[in-house]
């Protein structure tokens, strides 16, 4: 079942978001060679902490996963696009590197998403994470009222693909707010004016995934990372965003 959230209830998951923003902001500045990725996952953890937040991530279980999520953020590295587990590894210069991070105030989510890349970047990871920045740009601007979830589908797969990019195969986003994953889910592939009416009070997690190469993706062992199939490079953005009459409105900003 779909919820419609009051703007009452968008006010405190506007404090979530505003906490996910500065953990991931946090996690970032504190990205180099030579860091270990749990050290990324700490920063962000103690970030939470001092905002009185509490972390959406960490023991999560979904049905699909093997074991609930060992850590308050996500750190994908390279070809890994989402769910990385951070570990004892360290960045070297030129890793692509996604964060994402979710926490919750007073029983309200937030969720987003950033990639950048360890020193300056290729022109090649460059133009990957612009375009991923695109496809997310356009399909919040096509949540309003009266469009179809498939509009918004489309607006990632279209903007991707014009861009000689792919769609990381099963991605996507969801409904967000007194859980971390509602119904509907906001697919990345899709046609125009199909699935469900967009409608005020509608609050959503739009994630576009998108890959260097192919679309195919495969989980790695640890049974949580989604790296995409061929070993391309992949990008992850996401913002959690509120539907209202007059259009959408970002909730995850700092």
């Amino acid at each position: 079942m779909v919820a419609y959230r009051s703007p009452r209830e968008w006010e405190i998951m506007r404090e979530a978001g505003r906490v996910v923003a500065h953990a991931l902001r946090a996690a970032r500045d504190a990205a180099g060679a030579g860091v270990q990725l749990r050290e990324l996952d700490a920063i962000a953890a103690k970030t939470i902490a001092a905002m009185g937040a509490e972390p959406a991530f960490l023991h999560y279980h979904p049905s699909w996963a093997p074991a609930p999520y060992p850590a308050t953020i996500g750190v994908s590295v390279n070809d890994v696009a989402v769910h990385g587990v951070p570990d004892g590894r360290t960045l070297r210069a030129g890793d692509l590197v996604s964060l994402n991070c979710g926490a919750s105030v007073r029983g309200y989510h937030g969720d987003a998403a950033v990639t950048f890349t360890v020193g300056a970047p290729s022109a090649a990871d460059r133009r990957l994470i612009e375009v991923a920045e695109e496809c997310l740009a356009r399909a919040i601007a096509r949540a309003v009222p009266g469009n179809r979830l498939g509009d918004v589908a489309h607006a990632v797969e279209s903007t991707a693909r014009a861009a000689g990019f792919g769609v990381v195969e099963g991605s996507g986003g969801h409904g967000i707010g007194t859980a971390m994953h509602e119904e509907p889910q906001v697919a990345n592939t899709g046609r125009p004016g199909r699935g469900l009416r967009i409608r005020p009070g509608l609050t959503i997690a739009i994630e576009p995934m998108i890959s260097a190469g192919r679309d195919g993706s495969r989980v790695l062992a640890d049974g949580w990372s989604v790296a995409t199939r061929d070993g391309s490079r992949a990008a992850h953005v996401e913002h959690s965003v509120a539907v209202t009459e007059d259009g959408p409105v970002v909730l995850t900003l700092p």
